[in-house]
């Protein structure tokens, strides 16, 4: 297909980027910078007491660095050498709370006066501005406040947490790339950096822009697990199968739904109208009924190639080696530990176009 990873120099390569130390979105977005061939140098604290989640050795979030320096903001010398590094850099990505920068001198009005072509990326929760800009946090505030947390989980259960995957790396850091891609394009034509404002809750109202077009055309339910995508739906959920394992069932489409019944030796007349929502609880016990005869693994080798969505629930561990992913390289071994590789993919420079 033409396409490659990047092992090679990225399409970034020559952009050179200042990563402020921080935690969760803004490594993880001075990560993917990397990944993509930016070179990037990180900044932490001199007394190397840094922010870390764990003590894990090196830790892949912090992979493809070009160098780390150890400095102290609070001295004149720390700021003037952050500034320095400022003057050569193409973009800058720091997480602190609002202020907080400005108050050790490292602020975009303090930077853009050594590199005013520099793109500023803040990363933060709440915003740069509004009444809770100054508030702590973390991914299960910032998405519990937009709503989207609200929508997930069961529907005689609490809101489930999605990991941290839609406040800080959906919402945050994937937010802050992209700001940080778009400034680089616009400074080709204005010549000027800016700041990128790249709040966790606002990426997470974009990702939920689906959702909330759904509830204005009166299709979305402010009830959990009675909608088409919550697992509400009895052919877009999971079901637990003979050895306590899953599927995951995603036979949205009308010919995608008859492979399923298909699949299961369901005949469509026998059952309940897939779209009758009051259906739905009766559909659901007719379906977990046909999974638990078999073990996850047979039904996804029964159903493998099939139009019928149906795939299995794996773990991290089971992914690594799952023969899609393994051709893929989609997850590396590196230190005897699965991580992801890079992505997305790029066909090579002057290549065929990708497909």
């Amino acid at each position: 297909m033409g396409m490659t990873s990047l092992a090679a120099p990225g399409p970034l390569a020559g952009v050179r980027v200042v990563e402020l130390e921080g935690l969760g979105p803004a490594p993880h977005a001075a990560m993917m910078l990397a990944d993509l061939g930016a070179e990037v140098v990180r900044v932490e604290r001199a007394d190397g007491g840094g922010l870390r989640l764990h003590d894990a050795r090196p830790d892949p979030v912090l992979r493809g660095r070009a160098r780390t320096v150890r400095v102290d903001l609070r001295t004149a010398e720390g700021v003037d050498e952050v500034l320095g590094l400022v003057e050569e850099a193409d973009v800058l990505v720091e997480g602190l709370r609002p202020g907080v920068a400005e108050r050790l001198g490292v602020g975009p009005e303090d930077c853009a006066a050594r590199n005013d072509r520099l793109v500023y990326v803040r990363v933060t929760g709440w915003g740069q501005d509004g009444p809770w800009a100054g508030h702590v946090g973390h991914d299960i505030n910032y998405v519990g406040l937009t709503g989207a947390l609200h929508a997930i989980g069961a529907a005689d259960r609490p809101p489930a947490p999605p990991l941290n995957l839609v406040g800080d790396f959906g919402g945050g850091s994937m937010l802050a790339v992209v700001g940080a891609l778009a400034a680089l394009v616009a400074r080709a034509s204005t010549g000027r950096g800016q700041v990128v404002d790249a709040a966790m809750v606002d990426g997470t109202a974009v990702l939920s822009q689906l959702t909330l077009g759904l509830m204005a055309a009166g299709r979305w339910s402010l009830e959990r697990q009675a909608n088409l995508l919550d697992g509400g739906a009895p052919f877009y959920r999971t079901y637990a199968c003979a050895d306590g394992r899953y599927v995951a069932v995603g036979s949205l489409e009308p010919r995608f739904y008859a492979a399923l019944l298909d699949g299961l030796g369901l005949e469509a007349g026998s059952l309940p109208d897939r779209e009758d929502p009051t259906a739905w609880p009766r559909l659901h016990e007719l379906l977990e009924k046909a999974f638990l005869a078999q073990s996850r693994d047979a039904w996804a080798a029964h159903f493998e190639g099939t139009e019928a969505c149906v795939t299995p629930v794996l773990t991290y561990a089971e992914a690594a080696e799952h023969p899609h992913l393994r051709a893929r390289a989609t997850y590396l071994v590196r230190d005897g530990a699965p991580q992801a590789a890079a992505a997305p993919r790029f066909s090579p420079p002057g290549g065929p176009p990708a497909r």
